[in-house]
C-alpha cells in the first residue's frame, strides 16, 4: 500500500496524493516528529545535565565520607565516538571532582538513572532487537550508545577458539566463547546471542585463520552499571579512589526507598552537547536510542514530573509523559488528531502509526519554525550524508532532497523537502507499507527514490 502526500510550501496547494488520510507504519520516519517536539520545546542551546551529588563535601584530606551518586538525566553525548576515547568523554566529571579537592570515596559509587521510569526498552521493540545496536536499552545514564565493540580475530592454530576483547575494554559483559578457527580461505559464520535481562553474550560460529578480523557492536543489561564501571576507572586514573562498592539504582530503587536531592551537594556536574548539534547526530544516521532519551527527558521536562526529590508525582512511566508531550505539540502545529498514533520515539516499534497528512503537516510548520534552517540541515542529504549517502547519486536529487528515511520488515518511507527544477519548494511524505519485493536486482527502495527524483526534477509549477 502506498502513501503519497506532495504540497509547495510555497502556494501550501497540494500537487499529489493517493491514501494520504490512511495511517502507515512509519518505521524511523517517527524521529521527524520526536526530534521536533525536543527542539521546539527545549530549544536550540539547551543541554542535559549529568550530576554528582554527595550528602557532604570533602574533608580537608579530600575525603568524601558515605557515597558518590552519579545521576543521568539522559545525555546522549558520553561516548568515545563523539570525543575520541570514553574516557575522554568522562573527563568533565572526573575534573569536576579533582576541582573540588576529592581524593578519595569511602563509601559507593551509584549510577542513578532513576529519572526515567519504566522499562529500558520502548514500548512495541521486538525482543530480538535488543542484542543489537539499534534496539540498546533506554538509560538515563547512558554511556558510549549503551554498545561495546567486540572484536574477533581468529586463533594462532587451526580449531582453536578466536580472540575475543572488547572496546572500550571491560568485564561488565561475559563472554562465554564457543568460536573455532577454520582453515584458510572458509567463509566467515559469526552469531551473538545475548538473553534479555542478561550480561553474558554467547559467540558462535567459524573464522579462517587468514581472515583479518571483524567486530560488531552489542548491547548490555543496565548500562548504569557500565557507566559506573567506567567512571571508577577514570576516577583511579587521577588518582581518586572508591573504597566501596560500584552499584546502580534505578526508579523502582527510589520508588522502595526515596531519596531527596535537596538534603545532598552538586559536587560537579556535566553537560551534554546542545540540542542544535545533538540533532543532526540523530536524524542523519537514525539513531534510535539517542530519539528515545529525547522522548524521555522531554517528557520529565515538559510536564516537571520527576525532578531529583522524593516519590515521583506520576505513575505514568517517562515514555508515556513523552508521548503526551507529543500529542500536545502536534495539536499545536496543526497536525489534525487522531491521525498519528504513537507509542514510543524512535519508530522502532511495530504500532507506531501516521498518515502522509500528518507528515506533511509537520513538515509545513517546521518550515515555519524559528528553528527551520537547524531543522532542514540536520536531515539526510541524497548522495550526500546521513542515510541518504548512497542514494540518488548522480541525478538532479544529488545534493537537493532533504529527508528523513524509515526502514522495517515490510515498511518503507521518505519524507522531507526538495527543490523543484522550476524552483519551487516542496514538502512530501512517501510511505510504502506491506510490499514484496520479488526483484532480487532492484532496491526495494529504487520506486522511491524514482518519485523523489521526478520531484527534484519537475520543470512546471504546482495548482
Amino acid at each position: 500500500m502506498w502513501g503519497v502526500k506532495i504540497i509547495s510550501l510555497d502556494t501550501q496547494k497540494t500537487l499529489f496524493e493517493n491514501n494520504a488520510e490512511k495511517l502507515f507504519s512509519p518505521a524511523s520516519n517517527s524521529k521527524l516528529y520526536t526530534m521536533a517536539l525536543a527542539l521546539d520545546r527545549l530549544g536550540p542551546d539547551y543541554r542535559i545535565r549529568t550530576s554528582l551529588y554527595a550528602r557532604q563535601r570533602p574533608n580537608r584530606w579530600g575525603t568524601i565520607k558515605g557515597d558518590l551518586i552519579v545521576y543521568g538525566r539522559g545525555d546522549p553525548t558520553i561516548n568515545a565516538k563523539l570525543h575520541g576515547d570514553i574516557f575522554q568523554a568522562l573527563e568533565p566529571l572526573v575534573a569536576a571532582l579533582t576541582n573540588a579537592g576529592v581524593k578519595r570515596i569511602s563509601g559507593d559509587l551509584i549510577g542513578d538513572d532513576s529519572c526515567f521510569r519504566g522499562p529500558p526498552f520502548g514500548s512495541g521493540w521486538d525482543w530480538d532487537d535488543l542484542q543489537y545496536y539499534y534496539g540498546a536499552e533506554i538509560s538515563a545514564l547512558t554511556i558510549n550508545d549503551n554498545t561495546l565493540q567486540l572484536l574477533v580475530k581468529p586463533g594462532e592454530r587451526l580449531g582453536a577458539p578466536c580472540r575475543l576483547s572488547f572496546l572500550p575494554a571491560t568485564g561488565y559483559l561475559t563472554v562465554s566463547n564457543r568460536t573455532v578457527t577454520a582453515a584458510k580461505g572458509a567463509k566467515r559464520t559469526l552469531h551473538l546471542y545475548r538473553p534479555l535481562a542478561e550480561n553474558v553474550l554467547y559467540v558462535t560460529g567459524e573464522v579462517a585463520l587468514d581472515d583479518s578480523g571483524a567486530t560488531e557492536d552489542v548491547t548490555m543489561h543496565n548500562p548504569a552499571g557500565l557507566f559506573v564501571s567506567l567512571f571508577r576507572e577514570a576516577l583511579a586514573r587521577h588518582g581518586i579512589t572508591v573504597s566501596g562498592h560500584v552499584r546502580t539504582a534505578n526508579w523502582l530503587d527510589r520508588a522502595a526507598q526515596p531519596i531527596d536531592f535537596k538534603d545532598w551537594i552538586e559536587l560537579g556536574a556535566m553537560e551534554s552537547l546542545p540540542m542544535r548539534e545533538i540533532l543532526p547526530e540523530v536524524l542523519k544516521p537514525s539513531q534510535n536510542l539517542y530519539t528515545d532519551l529525547l522522548l524521555a527527558h522531554v517528557g520529565t521536562v515538559v510536564t516537571n514530573a520527576n525532578p531529583p526529590t522524593a516519590r515521583p508525582r506520576s505513575i505514568e512511566t517517562t515514555e508515556e509523559l513523552g508521548v503526551r508531550a507529543l500529542r500536545d505539540f502536534l495539536k499545536e502545529a496543526g497536525v489534525p488528531p487522531g491521525q498519528t498514533l504513537f507509542e514510543e520515539g524512535s519508530g522502532l516499534s511495530r504500532n507506531n502509526l501516521t498518515t502522509p497528512n500528518a507528515t506533511v503537516a509537520l513538515l509545513q510548520f517546521m518550515n515555519r519554525h524559528k528553528c527551520s534552517d537547524l531543522y532542514l540541515n540536520a536531515l539526510p542529504v541524497a548522495g550526500v550524508d546521513g542515510t541518504l549517502r548512497r542514494r540518488m547519486k548522480g541525478t538532479v536529487a544529488e545534493g537537493n532532497i532533504h529527508a528523513k528515511t524509515g526502514t522495517l520488515g515490510w515498511a518503507n518511507s521518505l519524507s522531507g523537502y526538495v527543490t523543484t527544477a522550476a524552483g519551487e519548494h516542496l514538502a512530501f511524505s512517501l510511505m510504502l507499507n506491506r510490499y514484496q519485493n520479488t526483484d532480487p536486482d532492484r532496491s526495494k527502495t529504487a520506486d522511491m527514490d524514482a518519485i523523489a527524483v521526478l520531484l527534484a526534477g519537475f520543470s512546471g509549477k504546482g495548482p
